[in-house]
This record gives structure tokens, C-alpha cells and sequence, in this order.
């Protein structure tokens, strides 16, 4: 029962947010700045979306074929086109359940290469720590680039005591759950020190394959293919397009933080990318009309590349 209640609160408490927020958003607009919202999307140049598009297409491409390095360390050679389904499916979960498309591609993994769960989980997560590094390295290069805008717009909103007081907490109540985990003689910890033994295999295999710098290389364009796609898009409108590279970096990093820690940023991209943009003097509807052209393009691809892969995985692997 509690699990239930947990999976569904993980499902609409993101969900009830990213309403509120629109609501929220749109109840401060005037009739003549709704007009001029949907004015933004009737005039907007499309092209540079689908441009933007295609690079995000390759970026998926090279996660997928990123993933191989790892897997073929614990000596599983998988097919390339199984990984980027696998990959495209979990973006698709990912928009319902948070982190649920992780445990799908471990799950597809197992079923299509024969690649144990634990194992195949252990690579996704030493992805996904990959993936937070590289997002924290975003993060301070606009941190320093642009000191004043994000002091005002993040850092002086932070209650420090409070967090202090959370991180305490949570370092305390850490350290006794790893104490009871390595000294702990329970059968039910015995048998997750068991299962744990995989996922650790996985988690290490990014440091000890062979393939290090190929895994470097493809993860220094997946992250630029997503930069790149957020630059193109920005000359969808005028307003944007003329923004320094300090505040696209910026403006980046707060978009990037609003997916990865929401579903998918449903109502907290476009709210957080408007109120960023208007730290640098653009008006927020023009903000805001980017942010949903932005986000609905980005959920245009995985819907349409999560749907195709649940059809054609099947296929694929029958005439295999």
C-alpha cells in the first residue's frame, strides 16, 4: 500500500506542479499579453527547430552507442539499435514516472541481450553520475561567467539555514544506514549485499574499460549536441536571438536543471526559462512563448522516438 502511494505521488506531484505553475503564470498575463504569446508561436521560424531537432537525434545516437563501451567491458557485446531503443524508451517512461526509464533499459537489456538487471542498472547509473558531473561542470562555468545574474536569481533566494539543517540530517541518517549496511548480519541485507555486488560491478566498469577516451569523446558531444540544439532554437524568435553566450549558458543550465529534476519539466521549463531570460531584459511573454516552443519540441522527439521504439524493438529482434 505504501509503495503504491509512493509511485503515485512520484506521478502527480510533479504533474500538480507543472500545472500550478502554468496557472499560475497565465493568470498574471492581461487578454493583449495572451494575445501576444500566441502571436510569438504564429510567427516563430520553425526551421531552426528542426535543425535543433536532428542535433538532439544525435545526441541520443551517441548515448546509445556510448553505452556500449561499458557493456562490452563486462562482456557483453549488445546491438546498437536495441541500446538506442532502450534509451529512447526510457525518455518516453521518464515523462509519467520519474526514473522509471532507467530501470526499462535495464529491463529491455535483459530481455533482448540476455544482459543481467543488475548489471545493466550498474551502467545506467554510472551514466546518469557522468551525466551530474558534466551537468555541475554546466553549472560553475555559468556560476563564474555569470556571477551577479545567478547570485540574484538562485543563490539569494537559498534559506542556507535550512539547507545546512537538511544536510546535517540527511549526512547523519546517511552514515547510520552505511554502518547498519557493512556490519548488519540479517538475512534480508545479506541477500541485497548480494544484489548490490552486481550493480557495483556495473557502476565500476566506466572506471576500469578500456574504451575511456571513445566514452569521453562521445560524452563531450552529447552534451554539446544538447547545447547546440538550445542555441539554434533561440533564433525561433527575435527576442532571443541576440542574447550573449553567458546568458544562453545560463539560461542552459536552469532549462537542463528543470528536466532533470521534474517530469521531463512539464510547466517548470517554460516558467524558469522565461524568468531567467527576464533577468536579461526580455520580456517574459516573449520568454515564455520560447520556453513552450523549446520544451513541446524536445517532447515532440521523445514521444515520437519513445512510441516508434516500443513498436519496432519487438520487430527488430523477431527477424534476429
Amino acid at each position: 500500500m505504501k509503495q503504491q502511494i509512493s509511485k503515485w505521488l512520484s506521478i502527480l506531484l510533479p504533474i500538480f506542479l507543472g500545472v500550478f505553475l502554468i496557472v499560475y503564470t497565465y493568470q498574471k498575463f492581461t487578454p493583449g499579453q495572451i494575445l501576444e504569446i500566441k502571436s510569438y508561436f504564429k510567427n516563430a521560424n520553425y526551421s531552426y527547430i528542426v535543425l535543433g531537432i536532428f542535433i538532439a537525434f544525435l545526441g541520443n545516437a551517441s548515448r546509445a552507442y556510448r553505452w556500449k563501451f561499458m557493456l562490452e567491458h563486462l562482456g557483453y557485446k549488445t546491438s546498437f539499435y536495441n541500446n538506442f531503443m532502450a534509451v529512447n524508451i526510457c525518455y518516453l517512461l521518464n515523462l509519467s514516472v520519474p526514473k522509471s526509464g532507467e530501470i526499462s533499459r535495464a529491463v529491455i537489456l535483459k530481455k533482448y541481450e540476455n544482459v543481467p538487471f543488475d548489471k545493466g542498472f550498474g551502467t545506467i547509473v554510472a551514466e546518469r553520475i557522468v551525466d551530474m558531473i558534466v551537468l555541475l561542470t554546466f553549472m560553475l562555468a555559468a556560476f563564474f561567467m555569470q556571477f551577479r545574474i545567478v547570485k540574484e536569481f538562485i543563490l539569494d533566494k537559498i534559506p542556507m539555514q535550512k539547507l545546512l539543517v537538511f544536510a546535517t540530517v540527511a549526512t547523519v541518517v546517511g552514515v547510520g544506514l552505511l554502518l547498519v549496511y557493512l556490519y548488519s548480519k540479517l538475512p534480508w541485507i545479506l541477500a541485497l549485499k548480494q544484489k548490490v555486488s552486481g550493480l557495483k560491478e556495473g557502476v565500476m566498469s566506466i572506471v576500469h574499460m578500456e574504451k575511456k577516451m571513445e566514452y569521453f569523446l562521445h560524452t563531450i558531444f552529447i552534451w554539446c549536441s544538447y547545447l547546440v540544439m538550445f542555441y539554434l532554437t533561440l533564433f525561433v524568435i527575435p527576442e532571443t536571438s541576440n542574447i550573449s553566450f553567458g546568458a544562453t549558458m545560463t539560461a542552459f543550465v536552469v532549462g537542463s536543471i528543470a528536466i532533470a529534476f521534474t517530469n521531463s519539466g512539464f510547466g517548470s521549463y517554460p516558467f524558469l526559462i522565461s524568468k531567467i531570460l527576464l533577468v536579461y531584459g526580455i520580456a517574459e511573454t516573449a520568454g515564455n512563448a520560447f520556453g513552450w516552443i523549446v520544451w513541446t519540441s524536445q517532447m515532440l522527439l521523445v514521444v515520437v522516438l519513445g512510441v516508434l521504439s516500443f513498436l519496432l524493438l519487438p520487430v527488430f529482434n523477431r527477424s534476429k
